[in-house]
């Protein structure tokens, strides 16, 4: 079977993108994480053109109540003059704003859902004044507002549907009430559900499309994040994470960590025990470190050869220790043999860890290497434990660790 990416689905990885592509998405829905991170990717892509199409809007609001005043006359135009004013602009406005601010994420799909709907009753009531005094021409720019929530507001289906069936009910409830003659009611009935029925359809294609490519994006996007034998994080996206985990640290002023996992003497149990043995030795250690950091702001990646480093964000030293004792737990609980080890008779790891409230005056290249001076105490003390440096960081000097490395014994 071949997904939609191109690749057999059997040898897609085990992610949520993956898995949402291989159950599918009929009712325009993904898990609940998923779901999030689409919202915020499809308002993030979309913004900018909403905020055209929002001044576009206001513009047409504001010809269409000096034209309403032409065609309705002083009297009967005073409240849709007002409504015009005093609520359909208004509360454009208030959207146009609130997609400048950084709350825009969580604020922005509720505001306009609401506006939405208050544009589309605002054109209901005008609809109804004009109708009530005789006029029957203002129709047009009913249908026009259901385009305009269908396919410029930046609305997912589900939301721009709802806006419009609420307005489209209202209208042909208040027709029918009014009695508006009945040629004029049928014509106009059909045409406002034709409009609702071709949007919604072309809307609800367009999102299936953005929906699937969305996914793709993502599972590409995490395939080449991953390395290729465990599957975890690779280095390029380690060395990503910790910068961007230390500018926000700093920003917040809590501590990072970072733990540098080294597998004791793997060189010899890859020529005792064969690469391929190794290879799912490194998988199973892969495993073990993503079950130990499960915070969802844990980060886990391989940091090269029989290395990996795991980043913690708040942490506290006795989270550290809590940590590192999980993993020394776990990796024990595999219970791997290792005869060529000269440490135990099965596979250990030692772990250096260190863990700092960063600041602007040090880099998170420093704590990377504190983590590196840690481990490298870790297996000059004989390999199999956990060293943890803090203090150390301020009198660090770049490059120590590497002098050391040229004397370092074969891990």
């Amino acid at each position: 079977m071949i997904s939609p990416t191109g690749f057999p689905a059997e040898e897609l990885p085990d992610l949520p993108y993956s898995r949402q592509l291989k159950t599918g998405f009929p009712w325009l829905s993904f898990d609940p994480e998923l779901e999030l991170e689409f919202r915020r990717s499809h308002l993030d892509e979309t913004l900018r053109q909403v905020r055209v199409n929002l001044v576009l809007a206001i513009t047409i609001a504001i010809a269409f109540s000096a034209m309403e005043a032409l065609v309705l006359g002083r009297t009967l135009n005073r409240i849709p003059s007002m409504i015009h004013i005093l609520v359909i602009v208004p509360v454009l406005l208030v959207v146009l704003a609130v997609s400048f601010s950084p709350h825009r994420h969580r604020l922005y799909p509720p505001l306009t859902i609401a506006a939405a709907t208050i544009y589309g009753l605002s054109e209901v009531v005008i609809q109804i004044i004009a109708s009530s005094g005789g006029v029957s021409i203002l129709f047009p720019s009913l249908v026009l507002t259901a385009m305009y929530v269908y396919f410029m507001a930046g609305l997912i289906f589900y939301h721009a549907l709802a806006a419009n069936v609420i307005f489209t009910f209202v209208y042909l409830a208040a027709a029918t009430a009014l009695e508006v003659p009945g040629r004029e009611f049928g014509y106009n009935a059909v045409a406002i559900v034709a409009a609702n029925l071709i949007g919604a359809s072309v809307v609800y294609m367009h999102e299936k499309t953005s929906r699937m490519r969305f996914l793709e994006a993502g599972l590409l996007r995490e395939m080449v994040a991953r390395d290729g034998l465990t599957g975890i994080q690779n280095r390029r996206m380690f060395d990503q994470h910790i910068q961007r985990a230390w500018h926000q640290a700093m920003r917040q002023e809590e501590r990072v960590a970072v733990l540098l996992a080294d597998i004791d003497c793997f060189k010899d149990y890859n020529d005792r025990y064969g690469h391929q043995a190794g290879d799912e030795c490194l998988r199973a250690v892969a495993h073990c470190l993503t079950q130990c950091a499960r915070r969802p702001l844990d980060f886990v990646a391989r940091y090269g050869g029989e290395e990996f480093a795991i980043v913690l964000f708040e942490a506290s030293r006795e989270y550290v220790a809590e940590v590192s004792t999980r993993i020394q737990r776990s990796i024990a609980e595999l219970n791997i043999p290792h005869e060529a080890s000269l440490v135990a008779g099965r596979l250990t790891l030692s772990i250096g860890a260190a863990f700092v409230v960063p600041s602007p005056t040090r880099s998170h290249e420093g704590l990377i290497q504190l983590a590196d001076e840690a481990l490298y105490s870790a297996k000059e003390q004989g390999r199999n434990r956990v060293v943890v440096m803090e203090a150390e960081y301020h009198n660090l000097k770049t490059g120590r660790f590497e002098k050391r490395r040229g004397q370092q014994m074969a891990s």
